[in-house]
């Protein structure tokens, strides 16, 4: 036992040293050794990386998850890989149900008219939740945004918003009706995601990855038609939806996790209040990494990535303490 304390003391250790001061090519030395802890990696496209800023995607050949080498989980596994062994099955564009019982087919970066991908279609990939089983330790889990349809909110605002000037919230008229029956979808779907993956692994320790700061307190950050922030979304209808969609999802992740005995909830909004998409020092990219060549859907990069596997680093650490 004491040895074990004496290695999970060194690894907590160097992972803070790591994100502090080694660069990234050297990070995640660890001798070879088997792993002491069984850790699945479920989630959306916040889990997965899929953006070219978040890294490349490192799997061949690809299977249209789009799972890039700077995200998270990947972070995690480079500076703690002789602790956890990782099985990363993220995939973007999943939704609850895709990570509970219904096999996904993947996207790739196939989302027009911003962007086309000469691989898309792509074959179906078996639900995230059969990664699971008697022998995991750890599940991470971050998911709610597609079920949310968060996505498609997003672009019927764009659209909403094109001619207006920035002036009023066309948006939240035509839309603020149906959020509430979308965040009790994700309440249900939620619990009963938690429910299968408990029943799958009822040892693992089960820990729910909020999502981090999109869109800024103050919205006079934010440039009316810039692309590579929210576009034409004006500003009254990113107050709303800040305020009535996405901190409210992350309410909703917060309290299912609450409920499940197993589960604990990593909270990245407050630690990236101030990185939002119009923040100089952003972690989320916006419609545009770069325009017109670059698309990024509003998705976190490689910063982002580092403050949420430094994050659920501390809570996986935690679990095994």
């Amino acid at each position: 036992m004491a040895r074990f304390r004496t290695r999970l003391a060194l690894l907590g250790w160097a992972a803070a040293l790591t994100a502090a001061a080694v660069p990234a090519q050297f990070t995640g030395a660890q001798p070879a050794a088997a792993a002491d802890y069984q850790w699945v990696a479920l989630g959306d496209s916040y889990t997965a990386g899929v953006i070219p800023a978040a890294g490349d995607v490192f799997e061949v050949p690809r299977d249209g998850c789009e799972r890039t080498d700077r995200s998270y989980p990947q972070v995690i596994d480079r500076d703690l890989g002789s602790l956890f062994d990782l099985t990363n099955v993220s995939c973007g564009a999943a939704t609850i149900e895709d990570v509970t019982f219904r096999a996904q087919e993947p996207i790739g970066r196939h989302l027009p008219p911003l962007s086309e991908d000469p691989d898309y279609p792509f074959p179906a990939v078996p639900p995230q939740s059969a990664a699971v089983g008697p022998g995991t330790d750890v599940i991470t889990v971050g998911a709610g945004g597609n079920t949310l349809g968060f996505a498609d909110i997003l672009f019927q605002c764009l659209q909403l918003g094109a001619g207006s000037g920035g002036v009023g919230t066309p948006c939240k008229d035509d839309l603020a009706a149906g959020i509430p029956a979308r965040l009790n979808k994700v309440s249900r779907d939620y619990d009963e995601m938690l429910t299968v993956l408990h029943e799958r692994a009822p040892h693992a320790k089960i820990l729910t990855v909020g999502y981090p700061t999109v869109i800024p307190k103050d919205t006079s950050k934010c440039r009316y038609n810039d692309l590579t922030q929210f576009g034409s979304i004006t500003q009254g209808d990113l107050d709303w939806l800040r305020q009535d969609v996405l901190e409210p999802l992350n309410k909703t992740i917060e309290k299912s996790t609450g409920t499940q005995e197993a589960a604990g909830f990593v909270d990245l909004y407050d630690s990236s209040q101030n990185h939002s998409v119009c923040d100089a020092g952003k972690w989320v990219e916006g419609i545009y990494t770069r325009f017109p060549d670059q698309p990024a859907f509003v998705h976190p990069n490689a910063l982002g990535h580092r403050n949420a596997a430094d994050h659920v680093t501390a809570a996986m650490l935690n679990t095994i303490s």
